[in-house]
């Protein structure tokens, strides 16, 4: 009976290997080429920024351009979420979770206006572009003024006004720290 037991789990796994390992002829390996393409995420830090800088000068024509029919001339919603205001509300009954009052890193900001925006034609805008968007908000949210550059430097420099309002989950398997270095109490 052991012998029958060792047999049927070697033939489950050569079978689910073979299994695996089949193609269908539909697709190919992907180069690295195209795997860079699609590797744009920035993190909290800087990392994976690309090259390009921008100003609010620069970016409040872009903004009006592909973002103020969704979000309003001034970042005030409507249709579609408020960008601008909200500071001191997150601890009120109606709290306004806008780019001044809640993203923690403006890298995040550029990040998702990389990748998501425009809404109609989402990673169609350069990196000058991006830059630019995401110093006009910043501007709009009176975090930064009208006329800083923002690259790949500066931009992890902003502290963004809710830096350090979130807090640390004790859940063991999120490994998540509120802060890594520099930390202020």
């Amino acid at each position: 009976m052991f012998k029958y037991k060792i047999f049927f789990l070697v033939l489950i796994s050569i079978t689910s290997s073979s299994l695996l390992a089949q193609t269908y002829g539909v697709g190919k390996p992907l180069t690295n080429r195209e795997i860079e393409g699609w590797n744009i995420d920035v993190r909290p830090d800087g990392q994976g920024l690309p090259k390009g800088s921008g100003s609010a000068l620069t970016g409040k024509p872009l903004y009006v351009q592909y973002c103020a029919a969704c979000h309003g001339q001034n970042g005030e919603g409507k249709p579609s979420n408020q960008l601008v205001g909200g500071r001191g509300s997150l601890n009120t009954a109606k709290p306004i979770m806008t780019v001044g009052s809640y993203w923690p890193y403006a890298t995040i900001v550029f990040d998702y206006i990389n990748r998501a925006m425009p809404f109609h034609a989402p990673q169609s805008l350069k990196s000058d572009e991006v830059y630019g968007i995401t110093a006009y908000l910043l501007y709009l949210n009176q975090i930064i003024p009208e006329n800083e550059i923002l690259d790949a430097k500066t931009l992890p420099k902003v502290v963004m006004p809710n830096r350090y309002g979130f807090v640390s989950d004790p859940r063991p398997d999120l490994h998540n720290y509120p802060c890594r270095d520099s930390c202020k109490p």
